[in-house]
């Protein structure tokens, strides 16, 4: 199997200038993506079962991977939702499929959104993980606009075996991720 493109870059020269910008002693300290996470949350399926199927399907598209359904874990009258209900669809991306994934996002699908002026850097959980909304699916090539039944939104967690916002920031700003300049 063929190496990812960026998994290339980040071995050949993301991890010695991080290594040397960030001030390291081992390669080993330098952060690195362990996985990344895609949640579909689809409130519709609660009417109309087809939905949960829709929204596995066009998930496994963009991804390359199969997803899966998620089930409500609470009951709540208001929302007509009962426990064990299938609500919304994930899939987590590890080794040459995530930066396959990362690529197409950053390359493709990040360029496609409407009025696109860059990523914000608030996305930080403090533990050093990125974590981005997309309102859109059909911004990714895989899913014909044609064959959608409705337009929904997905969040997008990057895992990053980092303590700092800040290395993290550097990590993903050296993988070509357009964020907004910090002022």
């Amino acid at each position: 199997m063929k190496t990812a493109r960026l998994k290339t870059k980040y071995i050949n020269e993301i991890a010695p200038s991080l290594k040397e910008n960030l001030q390291y002693k081992s390669l080993m300290q330098v952060p690195k993506i362990k996985k990344i996470s895609i949640n579909q949350g689809l409130g519709a399926a609660v009417n109309d079962k087809k939905v949960i199927q829709y929204g596995v399907d066009e998930l496994s598209q963009i991804t390359g991977q199969k997803a899966v359904a998620t089930l409500a874990k609470t009951s709540i009258s208001n929302f007509k939702l009962r426990e064990g209900v299938p609500i919304g669809a994930k899939v987590t991306l590890r080794g040459n499929i995530m930066y396959e994934f990362l690529d197409r996002l950053i390359s493709v699908a990040l360029p496609r959104v409407r009025d696109f002026r860059g990523l914000n850097d608030k996305g930080f959980d403090g533990n050093g993980n990125y974590t981005l909304g997309i309102k859109e699916q059909i911004i990714f090539p895989e899913i014909s606009i044609d064959k959608i039944n409705k337009v929904t939104g997905m969040n997008i967690t990057i895992v990053i075996d980092s303590n700092s916002d800040n290395d993290s920031f550097e990590l993903l700003k050296a993988f070509g991720m357009p964020f907004i300049s910090r002022n």
